[in-house]
C-alpha cells in the first residue's frame, strides 16, 4: 500500500473505507473470481463498492462485507462480482487477430466452433462471427460460437446486440452495412446486430475458476484476451491447463497484448504475436500415444 495509506481514511468519502476493509474486498473476490487486486485499486474499489451501500441502504463497508461474507444476500455475490469487472472493450480490438483466425478458419474442417471466453458486452464474439462470415462469404457460416463472460449485465448487453452507432466508427463502412441495422425514430443513434449473426453465438456466463463450466470442446480457437492480467501465475496456469484438453489438436488460444502464458504453463507453445497452440505433448492424441 502506499505509504501513509494504512492509517489514514479519506475524510472526503460518505463511508469509511479503511485498510481492513479493502484486504477483506481484495481477498473476496480472489476466492469469488480468481481476481488479484493491486494494491493500486483501493480507490477503483471504493467508487463501485459505495454504490452497492447506497443501493442495500448499508451505512459501512464492515456491514457490507459481513453481510457478504454471510451468504444471507445470494444476489449481491453477482452484483458485487459484477462491480469489481472490468469490461474494455470494442469491436475488432487487437485486430491482428482477425486475419490470423481467417487463415486457421480457412485451413480448418468444417464445422468450426470458437470459445469466447471474456465476452464482455459482446464486440469480440461478434467480431469473431463477422470474420467468420467473411472467410465463408455468408451470413450463416458453418460455425458455433460460445461466448461466455461472468458479468450477468455485460452479458445482457451482448445478448442484445445493440450499441450506439459511434462504435462502428472505425469499422469500414461495407462491413458496418453488411452485419448492422441502423435504429430509427427513438432508436436514432443506435444500431443492433443483424440477427443472423447474433444467432452464430450462444451467451452463458461462466466463471473461468468455477469448478463446472457449463461448455464442452473440442474448440478450433480460444480466444482469453486480456482477462488473465488480473489473474496471478499459479490461477493463470489453472486455467491455461483446463483449456487444453478442450481444443483440437491444432487449436489455437488467443492472448491479450500485455500477456505472457509462457511461465504459466507448459501446454501451450507460441506460434506468433500473442497466439499460442497447444503443445502435442498436451493434445488427448498426444496424452494417448504417451508423447
Amino acid at each position: 500500500m502506499k505509504a501513509g495509506w494504512q492509517n489514514k481514511v479519506d475524510t472526503d468519502k460518505v463511508f469509511e473505507f479503511t485498510p481492513r476493509d479493502f484486504a477483506r474486498v481484495r481477498a473476496i473476490i480472489y476466492r469469488q473470481a480468481g481476481i488479484s487486486l493491486s494494491e493500486s485499486k483501493q480507490e477503483m474499489v471504493y467508487s463501485r463498492l459505495a454504490r452497492r451501500l447506497r443501493t442495500k441502504g448499508m451505512t459501512s463497508f464492515t456491514e457490507y462485507l459481513d453481510t457478504l461474507e454471510s451468504g444471507r444476500d445470494e444476489d449481491e455475490w453477482e452484483a458485487f462480482t459484477n462491480a469489481l469487472t472490468t469490461n474494455l472493450t470494442s469491436f475488432f480490438r487487437e485486430a491482428h487477430h482477425f486475419p490470423i483466425l481467417a487463415e486457421h478458419a480457412r485451413k480448418m474442417k468444417e464445422p468450426l466452433t470458437i470459445w469466447c471466453s471474456a465476452s464482455s458486452t459482446g464486440e469480440e464474439p461478434y467480431s469473431i462471427a463477422m470474420t467468420l462470415c467473411e472467410v465463408f462469404d455468408t451470413l450463416t457460416p458453418p460455425v458455433t460460437i460460445v461466448a461466455t463472460d461472468i458479468d450477468t449485465k455485460v452479458l445482457e448487453t451482448a445478448s442484445n446486440g445493440v450499441y450506439t452507432l459511434d462504435r462502428l466508427d472505425k469499422m469500414p463502412k461495407d462491413r458496418a452495412r453488411r452485419f448492422f441495422l441502423k435504429g430509427k425514430g427513438d432508436r436514432a443513434g443506435q444500431v443492433r446486430v443483424r440477427p443472423e449473426l447474433r444467432q452464430l453465438i450462444s451467451f452463458k456466463q461462466l466463471n473461468l475458476l468455477g469448478s463446472m463450466w457449463p461448455i464442452s470442446g473440442p474448440f478450433d480457437a480460444i480466444f482469453c484476451r486480456n482477462v488473465m492480467i488480473y489473474f496471478d501465475k499459479p490461477t493463470q496456469g489453472k486455467i491455461l491447463s483446463r483449456f487444453a484438453p478442450l481444443m483440437k489438436p491444432q487449436g489455437l488460444l488467443f492472448a491479450g497484448h500485455s500477456e505472457n502464458f509462457m511461465y504459466a504453463s507448459d501446454a501451450f507453445r507460441l506460434r506468433g504475436k500473442t497466439v499460442y497452440e497447444l503443445d502435442p505433448r498436451h493434445s488427448a492424441a498426444g496424452m494417448r500415444n504417451g508423447i
